[in-house]
């Protein structure tokens, strides 16, 4: 009869403290969307709700995987992290591949395959941090060596680094390359190599910063918008400008200025200036306050799990999370130089949303077992 009790009890477990939050910025998320591209998509498509539409579609399709993932043993990902890995490294190549890749921007990041697209780079994200999670926890009696600990990992990272940066995708990069320092320093790799590969890999990020005219622009303007404000400087200045319009209050839902034809990409890189601008600093500390909720229970279940793999695959997912949200809303706030990335659960865009929600998922799923273990 306990037995039972245990089981059922597992099974009607949820953690609202994950799955609140995510319901409810991905509710905020739909809303924003149609707002911030209702003209846009009336003007391309001559139908003003039809990202809206697509986007209530993503939101279902991301709360379906979020449920199965709750309850898919998340061990079983062990086992696949090589054909994870590999798989990564085939879509990433099938971006070049004549009819399959699709170039918007100057960048190739898009695979269409029939009525679909999406971004190998998101599953890419993915399949790294379920790698170093199985990889590290193999190895943690032996991290602390060069060879062991530390090389091969830094060499999967090289390799999906280069197949992102010829899209290019110079921010995933850096994305990635964050969330592979703090997994391999949780990890227990020594301090000194991962300072050790910093410095030498430091020359390299700045030669690529530097190599091309368009990230040049970016960084002169980053430091002085205002100068340049009709050419490379103009996306922050009126991201500001959307801001500043929004006070405290906002101008109300559906009521913003700077969306119509002014923020380039409203309703994906540059919502959160939507947001501002619509719900003001109230609306902005609200979803902010979300994120935060998100990111606190994460790392708590990734400090709580019982075994190093589910530690660092929380650690990792909820690292992508966090660096998503630090980089767009800094971006979007001007203290950092633009970089195309979408907000976790609020931006227009199917492969991120499943990327996220699939993520809070398996959260909830390393979480339940912690939680069964508190309470027997």
């Amino acid at each position: 009869m306990a037995r039972k009790y245990r089981s059922k009890t597992r099974l009607l477990y949820v953690d609202v403290s994950l799955l609140f939050p995510a319901l409810i910025l991905a509710g905020i998320g739909v809303a924003m969307v149609y707002s911030a591209s209702s003209h846009i998509a009336a003007e391309r498509f001559g139908n003003g709700a039809y990202f809206l539409k697509r986007q209530v579609l993503y939101v279902a399709l991301g709360a379906g995987l979020m449920v199965f993932l709750r309850y898919f043993p998340y061990r079983a990902f062990r086992a696949m992290a090589y054909f994870f890995l590999l798989l990564s490294f085939v879509l990433l190549g099938a971006l070049y591949v004549k009819g399959i890749g699709y170039t918007a921007g100057g960048a190739t990041r898009w695979l269409h395959i029939g009525p679909f697209s999406f971004q190998p780079s998101v599953f890419a994200t993915f399949s790294l941090i379920v790698y170093l999670s199985y990889s590290l926890s193999k190895k943690k009696e032996n991290v602390e060596d060069f060879a062991i600990g530390f090389l091969p990992h830094v060499v999967v990272f090289i390799i999906l680094s280069l197949l992102v940066v010829m899209e290019p995708d110079f921010g995933t990069v850096m994305i990635l390359g964050v969330i592979t320092s703090i997994m391999l320093f949780a990890a227990g790799v020594r301090m000194m190599h991962l300072l050790a590969s910093c410095i030498f890999l430091l020359p390299v990020v700045v030669y690529y910063m530097f190599a091309a005219q368009y990230r040049v622009h970016r960084l002169i303007s980053f430091l002085d918008p205002w100068q340049y404000r009709n050419g490379s400087g103009y996306q922050i200045v009126h991201s500001l400008m959307a801001f500043g319009t929004g006070g405290i209050w906002g101008t109300g839902l559906g009521q913003g200025y700077q969306k119509l034809f002014y923020l380039p990409e409203p309703h994906t890189d540059f919502i959160f200036s939507v947001i501002g601008e619509e719900l003001g600093l109230c609306g902005v500390i609200a979803i902010m306050f979300l994120y935060f909720v998100i990111l606190w229970r994460g790392i708590v279940i990734a400090r709580k799990a019982d075994d190093l793999f589910a530690s660092l695959l929380a650690l990792g997912l909820t690292s992508a999370i966090g660096l998503q949200v630090f980089v767009n809303t800094g971006v979007a706030l001007g203290i950092l130089p633009a970089k195309g990335l979408t907000l976790p659960f609020l931006s227009y865009g199917g492969t991120s949303l499943l990327f996220n929600m699939g993520a809070i998922g398996i959260l909830m799923n390393i979480g339940q077992r912690c939680h069964d273990e508190e309470a027997w």
